[in-house]
């Protein structure tokens, strides 16, 4: 009698033991198997500032200002970040301001160009790879490369946005830039370090973002590089229709190291027009996105 109490008590405690060990798993894994069949479609919106110098003696405060306050103005974007938990695709929306931001004042044009109208980010996270096609004065190329590794810095501070809570990064990078004005023989390289801060929700799990921004745990909802601001909007979870990853085609492809190699020398050639007096009273500036 004994033997079989004892028999069928272990047998329960066998029972209730699986039972415990099958519900901890569901809870331990269930969080990686709703992240692997993860997808959705975010929208953001980018505003940008400005600063431009030019000679007093030919552009007078009043004309400044209004240059400033139409760039301001056609520099507004929107964008889409399709995703899975593995896979994204960045692209602008179409829109009136899809082109070149431009502002004239007496006599003066200023054209501001990002080439992010047509173009095409295509990033993965499984394999840390990277593609994207850029326009570079005409000539289209279509970069392949690894993604870059950020080194964030994760802080206390949380906020909500929409109805998602999020918390606080800083990403520090150095990267190289130039300047040149009229006189110059040379363009000026020098090292300037970006601040990207950031704000990224657990409660969408991919370790991904806008444009180039990835690698935190979560979705990154908000960029402020202090210059330019992009802010989510609006995110679809799981559609009923599968999100479309899509991938640039067109160009010739180039490393990271390549293209930056092409585009400085791009640059010393626009530089030298611009001091041969070539189109004098149109100034041109192009940006990375």
């Amino acid at each position: 009698m004994f033997g079989l109490l004892y028999n069928q008590t272990l047998t329960s405690m066998t029972t209730f033991t699986r039972l415990l060990f099958g519900i901890f798993l569901i809870s331990v894994l269930s969080p990686k198997v709703s992240a692997q069949n993860f997808s959705g479609i975010a929208t953001y919106k980018s505003s940008s500032s400005l600063q431009l110098t030019m000679d007093s003696a030919k552009v007078s405060a009043e004309d400044m200002k209004r240059i400033m306050d139409e760039l301001k103005r056609k520099m507004q974007k929107e964008y889409t970040l399709a995703f899975t938990a593995t896979e994204s695709c960045w692209q602008q929306v179409e829109s009136l301001n899809g082109g070149p931001a431009q502002a004239s004042s007496n006599g003066m044009t200023v054209a501001i160009s990002d080439n992010s109208a047509d173009q095409i980010l295509y990033k993965n996270l499984q394999n840390y790879k990277f593609e994207i096609s850029n326009d570079l004065m005409g000539k289209l190329f279509l970069i392949k490369d690894s993604l870059e590794h950020y080194n964030w810095e994760l802080t206390n501070e949380t906020k909500k946005i929409g109805n998602y809570n999020c918390q606080k990064a800083v990403l520090n990078k150095i990267v190289k830039s130039f300047k040149f004005s009229s006189g110059m023989k040379e363009m000026e390289q020098y090292q300037d370090t970006i601040r990207s801060t950031v704000w990224f929700t657990s409660d969408i799990p991919v370790a991904n973002g806008p444009d180039v921004y990835h690698g935190l745990p979560g979705l990154i909802m908000e960029v402020n590089t202090g210059n330019r601001v992009l802010i989510c909007t609006k995110v679809i979870l799981n559609p009923t229709e599968p999100v479309k990853i899509e991938k640039p085609t067109k160009g010739k492809v180039v490393t990271s190291e390549e293209y930056r190699a092409i585009s400085e020398k791009k640059m010393e050639e626009m530089m030298k027009r611009y001091n041969g007096g070539d189109g004098e009273n149109i100034i041109e500036i192009r940006t990375s996105g």
